[in-house]
């Protein structure tokens, strides 16, 4: 048996697969998320304990049979400050989090977020680490003195699981921002940069690209192998088989995330994004993590009070355009992070009236984010194959919508493709070979209906005009 670990920021769950890459069980535990005044935290031992749970109650499904290996992987970016047993000294900050959006605005305005996007192809935004660390050096120095490193949320985890004597990270998470992506170390002009470089001493030492322990015994067997990383975008490109130059992953979850690999590394263009580097050297992810996602469609499904089970219902019964319905789906409240910047966007509804229905409000919605999604799975560069995967793809009339807003043949990938990705990357780590093309096989392909591409190409460039004057306000 095979145990993918995957650490979310609402729920954390374990799967447990065969030799052959069938997902055999999974189990799930939700975590808290802490959200007040734009800062969002979470308990660490909280999110601990229920790795421990979920490995305990996955292991005892299949009494006596060992796990022959497993791989973590977890949420990225945000500050996890511990001390040398992996503890918490404060709460973790969340990735969510948009306590530090005044600081990035000022680099914004000066030419720091710049400097350091043209150093490591980085761009920052409130809730990952640099500002988040310059903001608690500022306001909350205790912290940071308490602390022995601040970490990303699975190097806790695997800190804790292995006994380890110190936190170590893999290149993926620390890809962002302090990460130089050619040598794949640290870049201290950056920490300079921030004015972070008395901090230096907290990052954690980079493991390139050999994470790995053995178990102490915590939820899985005393001994079991288990490797560290990569964190959940990287797993997931690798769960879904997105490893040759041009293809891409779009993840549908609360968040949209594209992913495109390449070998290629280029700082100029507009900042946004990252790079994020693999177990491979050379190889990399340009990576269009943005804000909006699901969670813009869960808003307007509440607003609405129509229930998940009812939105296939409603797309099959409205048609494209959604009768002139249009929505910027920018609801994060730390704006949009790619593929460009701005903290300040907010979303923005037109075209409605007393004859709009729940369905055109729906059916909007679900286009503005494809269109979001096109714009980022663009500027990552996507000219090979296409997988998705996430909680958006449960929906067949969504995904299908999607495959028509984008003008790309879909592969879904189902399952727990992060925990699957984690599995390949620790066989890769301990030379254990595996069957990748059966490991990732897509459950089915999504064709588009080429005159409904033609029709959202159109709508796609009425999309970038409105944002381009949404932005422009902000």
């Amino acid at each position: 048996m095979y145990v993918g670990i995957d650490v979310g920021t609402s729920v954390v769950k374990a799967a447990a697969f065969a030799p052959d890459g069938q997902e055999r069980a999974v189990e799930a535990r939700p975590v808290g998320l802490s959200l007040r005044d734009g800062r969002a935290e979470q308990d660490m031992d909280e999110v601990y304990g229920a790795v421990v749970a979920v490995l305990a109650a996955l292991t005892a499904r299949f009494p006596g049979e060992p796990v022959a290996l497993a791989g973590l992987t977890g949420q990225g970016d945000g500050v996890w400050l511990v001390d040398g047993a992996g503890r918490p000294v404060r709460a973790a900050v969340s990735w969510m989090d948009g306590r530090a959006h005044r600081l990035l605005d000022g680099w914004l305005a000066d030419g720091t977020f710049e400097a350091v996007f043209r150093r490591t192809g980085s761009a920052m935004f409130p809730g990952c680490p640099g500002p988040l660390l310059a903001w608690l050096d500022r306001y909350e120095p205790a912290s940071l003195d308490a602390a022995r490193a601040a970490v990303y949320c699975k190097d806790m985890v695997f800190q804790r699981l292995t006994g380890a004597a110190r936190a170590v990270t893999d290149v993926s998470d620390a890809s962002m921002p302090f990460l130089d992506p050619g040598t794949r170390t640290y870049d201290d002009g950056v920490l300079e940069l921030l004015g972070l470089g008395h901090r230096r001493g907290l990052l954690a030492p980079v493991s390139d690209p050999v994470g790995t322990g053995a178990a102490r015994g915590e939820g899985l067997p005393a001994g079991t192998r288990l490797a560290n990383g990569p964190y959940d975008l990287p797993a997931s490109a690798l769960g879904a088989g997105v490893t040759a130059p041009g293809d891409g992953l779009l993840i549908v979850g609360t968040c949209l995330a594209a992913l495109v690999a390449t070998e290629e590394l280029d700082l100029g263009g507009e900042p946004a994004g990252l790079y994020v580097s693999t177990d491979r050297a050379g190889h990399r992810l340009r990576a269009m993590p943005a804000m909006v996602g699901t969670a813009a469609l869960d808003w307007m499904l509440s607003t609405t009070g129509v229930a998940h089970e009812e939105v296939d219902g409603l797309l099959a019964g409205t048609p494209p355009g959604a009768h002139g319905v249009r929505v910027l789906p920018y609801f994060a409240p730390s704006g949009e992070r790619a593929p460009f910047v701005a903290p300040g966007l907010r979303a923005e509804l037109s075209g409605v009236g007393l004859e709009s229905t729940r369905g055109d409000l729906v059916r909007a919605t679900c286009e503005g984010i494809g269109y979001a999604a096109r714009h980022c799975l663009e500027a990552a560069g996507l000219d090979g194959t296409l997988a998705v995967c996430g909680g958006g793809t449960r929906s067949p009339a969504w995904t299908q919508l999607l495959a028509e807003v984008l003008g790309w043949p879909l592969r879904v990938v189902g399952g727990e493709v992060g925990a699957r990705g984690a599995v390949l990357a620790a066989a890769g780590r301990f030379g254990v070979p595996l069957d990748t093309t059966a490991w990732t096989a897509p459950t089915r392909v999504v064709e588009p209906a080429p005159e409904r591409v033609a029709y959202y190409a159109r709508g796609y460039e009425d999309h970038l005009t409105r944002l381009e004057w949404a932005r422009a306000r902000c």
